[in-house]
């Protein structure tokens, strides 16, 4: 599948949104939404399992 250049900067864009959001949310002590957490290749399920140290 051929994408266009517009394509894969607005693919980069949300993914390094997502990034973003999913770390401020993870400093404050918050859980990040399922969706950013997924646009990672996180598995949500996986991410609540973690603990705190």
């Amino acid at each position: 599948m051929d994408r266009g250049l517009f394509f894969v900067i607005g693919d980069f864009l949300g993914t390094f949104g997502s990034a973003a959001a999913a770390s401020r949310a993870v400093e404050a002590n918050r859980k990040p939404r399922r969706i950013d957490l997924k646009k990672l290749g996180i598995d949500p399920t996986a991410f609540d399992k973690i603990g705190r140290f």
